[in-house]
C-alpha cells in the first residue's frame, strides 16, 4: 500500500504510467479508504488489516494475484469518468485471459451478495469466470495521478502468475504500441515507501481511524 501511495505522489516527476505486479508473504486484508474498521473486523478473520489508498470494500489477500496501475494526470485514462476507467481495467484483463484461452465476461449489473465485501457478489463491470466474479478493482483519483489497485481470485487453475503478467503486458503493447521498461524506484522514494510503512500503514491509529 505504501509502495502504490508513494507511485501515485511520484507521478508528476514520472510522467509516464507504471504498471506493478505483487504478492503478499502471508495472508491479510485490505480494506477501502472509507470502510470502517469494526465493520470490516467483523467480516474476516484475516489479520493484519490494512487501509488501502483507494476505496472499495474488503479484499482478502490469501492467495491471490494482486496489481497496481498508476497513471500521471496528463494521460487520457486520467480524465475518463470513474465507471468508464473501471470498465477499462477489466477489459485489459479479459484481454490478457483471452490470450491464455480463458474465456471471462464483464458483469452487466450488480450482484451485491454481502455489503462491504469486494468478492461477494459483484459490481458492474466486475470480470466474471464460470458464473463467479475473477477480477475486481478500486480507484483513487488525485491531482498528481490516477491510482488503480486490483486482485485476481480464485486464481486460474493450471495458469501462471508469469504467464497471466505477460500477457497483461502484451495487450496494452498491441492495442496502444506501449513498450515497457523495468522500473526500479530510486533511494528517495524507497526512503518515502519506508516512512510510509513504519509511520502510517503499520500504524492501528491510521487503519482504524474510523
Amino acid at each position: 500500500m505504501a509502495c502504490d501511495e508513494v507511485l501515485l505522489e511520484a507521478m508528476l516527476r514520472l510522467g509516464q504510467p507504471v504498471v506493478r505486479f505483487y504478492g503478499w508473504t502471508e495472508p491479510a486484508a485490505t480494506f477501502g479508504y472509507f470502510q470502517r474498521y469494526a465493520e470490516v473486523e467483523a467480516m474476516t478473520k484475516l489479520r493484519p488489516l490494512i487501509r488501502r489508498p483507494t476505496g472499495g470494500g474488503l479484499v482478502p489477500h490469501a492467495a491471490d494475484w494482486t496489481y497496481s496501475v498508476i497513471f500521471p494526470p496528463t494521460h487520457p485514462w486520467y480524465s475518463v469518468p470513474a465507471t468508464e476507467s473501471y470498465q477499462r481495467i477489466h477489459q485489459w484483463i479479459q484481454a490478457a485471459f483471452q490470450k491464455l484461452d480463458l474465456q471471462t465476461n464483464l458483469a452487466t449489473a450488480c450482484q451485491k451478495e454481502i455489503p462491504g465485501q469486494c468478492f461477494a457478489g459483484a459490481e458492474r463491470f466486475d470480470l466474471i469466470c464460470k458464473g463467479r466474479k475473477i477480477a475486481g478493482a478500486a480507484q483513487r483519483r488525485t491531482r498528481n495521478g490516477l491510482l488503480i489497485q486490483g486482485s485476481l481470485q480464485p486464481v486460474p487453475p493450471h495458469m501462471s502468475r508469469a504467464d497471466w503478467e505477460s500477457a497483461f503486458c502484451e495487450v496494452a503493447r498491441g492495442r496502444d504500441g506501449l513498450e515497457w521498461v523495468a522500473f526500479e524506484p530510486n533511494i528517495e522514494l524507497n526512503q518515502r515507501v519506508d516512512f510510509l510503512v513504519e509511520q502510517k500503514y503499520s500504524q492501528a491509529s491510521y487503519n482504524q481511524k474510523r
